[in-house]
């Protein structure tokens, strides 16, 4: 087996917020005999025991939702008391939490902070942008001010964290002005930019997403933003994926690579999918009561899943991008192509020739100026006398 790690949803789909965009409430609906979803404390540590029995370089657990936080700050002691009791000696154990913040306490904030989970906080922008979807459940009013709350415990308490901002049609229009109030009004210097792309029933493009040339124009003006004075204080993580590939690197995204088989998804109830995009009965991989994580890496259905990535469409084979984007997510690749195609172009196909077209020589650049430095602080460890100068 490769090196995998785990995206659990420990809450499944459940979240006090009723996001209008979010892709993931759907899911209730595979669990419909259950009004509140929890992972128990047998599957838990079946799923911890089983992980750490395998052989990994770390073993990565991401804690997502719905929201997460719902399980509350006990259901993450017993996490890291499972994590450090079946651990190997001299074992990497990580944790990254996506929330939207507004459940945080202090005591759940402490634990994460001593365990260092890096958490992801979602902010669309400013409350004006940010509240027009990302709205509490039954009470159709925004959750601005609760997460900024969230974000100030986290600053307190010191947890790690960066900011995940979906981009909707509240906010595709103004690019700069999302960054300038992530990076001048928050002070936050970890950004990850994510398209938001879903469809109706009827196959028209929902009210709130996007389409490519949208996206293509909010990341160049992310870009340009970024690039005047920001390209050592602020980490995007699209942009340092970038940099990672051209400086021949393993990027940190699936979205770049060619194999889409990274990560197992575990629902509340030990259930396996291939990938939270695509967590639908059809998907479904096993169970971790009953299966084991060996079979599951070689079951021929997770081959098939690996391998759609691969089945992107002839213009991208012929595309000078292809290395940055191999053909995109399988979710993205629907409808905006001639039909008649076997495999469809991703839906942001314009806008990501639009984004490397404008960006791609100054990102050449940067990385080439990476390669120095890292040239010469090699250099200079080979050879103290360079840093004394003589």
């Amino acid at each position: 087996m490769r090196p995998f790690s785990l995206l659990v949803k420990p809450s499944s789909a459940d979240c006090n917020l009723e996001c209008v965009y979010c892709f993931y409430l759907p899911r209730k609906a595979l669990y419909p005999l259950s009004h509140r979803h929890q992972m128990s404390s047998r599957v838990l540590e079946r799923m911890i025991s089983s992980y750490m029995a395998t052989s990994q370089p770390a073993y990565t657990f991401g804690w997502q939702g719905g929201e997460p936080t719902l399980m509350g700050r006990t259901f993450f002691e017993h996490v890291t008391e499972l994590q450090e009791r079946y651990a190997v000696r001299g074992a990497t154990v990580s944790n990254g939490l996506q929330t939207n913040g507004t459940l945080l306490s202090a005591d759940l904030a402490r634990h994460l902070a001593k365990y260092k989970f890096l958490v992801g906080l979602s902010i669309d922008g400013p409350a004006e942008m940010h509240d027009t979807y990302r709205l509490r459940a039954g009470q159709h009013r925004g959750s601005h001010s609760d997460v900024m709350r969230g974000l100030e415990l986290l600053n307190t308490h010191g947890v790690e964290f960066n900011v995940l901002t979906l981009v909707s049609a509240a906010n595709v229009g103004e690019p700069r002005k999302v960054y300038r109030y992530l990076r001048d009004d928050l002070g936050l210097r970890y950004h990850q930019y994510i398209p938001c792309v879903e469809f109706q029933e009827d196959g028209s493009l929902a009210p709130y997403a996007i389409t490519g040339e949208q996206w293509g124009r909010f990341m160049n003006g992310i870009f340009d933003e970024w690039v005047e004075q920001d390209v050592r204080t602020v980490s995007i993580r699209h942009f340092d994926n970038v940099l990672s590939t051209l400086l021949q690197q393993s990027p940190g995204s699936c979205v770049f690579g060619t194999d889409c088989r990274q990560y197992f998804v575990v629902e509340h109830n030990g259930d396996i999918y291939p990938c939270d995009f695509f967590v639908d009965q059809p998907m479904r991989l096993g169970n971790i009561m009953s299966d084991q994580w060996e079979h599951l890496w070689h079951s021929a259905a997770y081959r098939d899943f690996g391998r759609m990535k691969r089945r992107w469409n002839q213009e991208c084979t012929d595309c000078q991008f292809l290395k940055l984007c191999a053909g995109d997510c399988p979710k993205l690749r629907a409808t905006d192509s001639p039909t008649g195609l076997e495999t469809p172009v991703s839906f942001l196909c314009r806008g990501w020739k639009a984004f490397y077209g404008h960006t791609l020589e100054l990102f050449g650049e940067i990385a080439r100026e990476v390669q120095r430095e890292r040239t010469r602080n090699y250099l200079a460890l080979q050879n103290p006398a360079i840093n004394r100068g003589v």
